[in-house]
């Protein structure tokens, strides 16, 4: 089987990408624009596996991407590249407009007039699953669970652009026959993600004995699935969920904001406790426009038909994310060494 995967060298798709090459036998087309948040050194190693051929190209190019097809015939595709940092979308919604809408758009094309072009069996056998998120699903009260059929209320540029691209992927399915999938899924964390995100940020600053900013109240509240049982997710997804589908994936871990990072005080306070306690560095900082209060996921729905469950808890995520980013400083060194210095973005100034 050969997978055409867009956003392959990101935070989620180098996951994807190194579970792939470890418990498979797949072939994998990595189509990634490297930008900020690309890394190939988030691959650990599996950039060397012949199974894994990078194309650095835009998914807004067209012509980049039915070369992508035309060369390598591909039998799926999983379409996980977007800008994807609320913060970020706040101060530059146009990126985000472009590559999550119009890239989308692009990939569709390209993989329907594609799609078209092969024999009947290898029609039937097609698969393109979309990755998103379920802040499409706007935000929840102090109840409740998102569900694959919750209504759409995006509040930020981020979410709305995730939606757009989530409506686009149905009509591509309805109005062509594309054999689609689509996932939504609740925070990731773990192994290689950007620094800007919560946790890492939170990890480094506290190594650093640096002020740790908590939005608002730190009352949000977020489910949190490891980074590692997603790929696991998508992989099921993948090869088993029925065409036309959603599925939502949780990782059954609702956490404040606070009691995240508290937590995660915690564990520094134990690994590495020079700037203990760590507690004592927290700072609560003027909260993001439009920061949805809650999200948590109802995944009965993938567990049920297809058999997929979390194996992480919170705390068994969090203890191998914090161990991990302590003991690759070469990884996170160099992306400080660069533009991004842990610096608060999306203050709307």
């Amino acid at each position: 089987m050969k997978i055409l995967i867009t956003g392959g060298m990101g935070f989620i798709g180098s996951a994807l990408v190194r579970h792939l090459i470890a418990n498979s036998e797949v072939e994998i087309i990595n189509f990634d624009k490297m930008t900020y948040a690309a890394n190939p050194a988030s691959l650990l190693g599996a950039e060397a596996s012949p199974r894994h051929t990078l194309i650095q190209a835009d998914i807004t190019d067209a012509a980049a991407v039915k070369k992508a097809f035309d060369e390598h015939q591909p039998d799926a595709v999983m379409h996980l590249a977007a800008e994807s940092h609320v913060d970020r979308s706040i101060d530059a919604p146009d990126d985000f407009i472009q590559t999550n809408l119009v890239g989308t758009f692009r990939m569709l094309q390209g993989a329907l007039d594609y799609w078209n072009e092969l024999s009947e069996d290898k029609q039937q056998n097609f698969r393109f699953l979309h990755i998103s998120t379920d802040e499409v699903f706007g935000s929840l009260g102090d109840t409740g669970l998102f569900s694959e059929t919750t209504s759409y209320s995006p509040n930020s540029p981020y979410s709305a652009s995730k939606a757009g691209s989530d409506h686009l992927v149905r009509a591509w399915h309805e109005t062509y026959g594309l054999p689609v999938l689509i996932t939504n899924c609740s925070n990731n964390y773990g192994p290689c993600q950007f620094p800007e995100k919560l946790i890492p940020l939170m990890i480094l600053k506290a190594l650093a004995g640096e002020p740790l900013p908590v939005y608002g109240e730190g009352i949000n509240v977020r489910d949190w699935l490891y980074v590692d049982d997603h790929a696991r997710a998508l992989e099921t997804v993948l090869l088993n969920g029925k065409v036309g589908e959603t599925y939502a994936v949780g990782g059954n871990c609702e956490r404040r904001n606070i009691d995240v990072v508290k937590t995660l005080c915690s564990i520094m306070d134990e690994l590495r406790p020079n700037n203990a306690p760590h507690e004592n560095l927290i700072t609560y900082v003027t909260d993001r426009p439009g920061h949805d209060l809650r999200y948590a996921i109802d995944a009965s729905k993938i567990k049920a038909e297809l058999g997929w469950e979390p194996s992480e808890t919170f705390e068994t995520g969090l203890r191998k994310t914090v161990d991990w980013y302590l003991n690759n400083e070469d990884w996170w060194r160099a992306i400080l060494d660069g533009s991004y210095q842990l610096d608060r973005l999306g203050t709307n100034a």
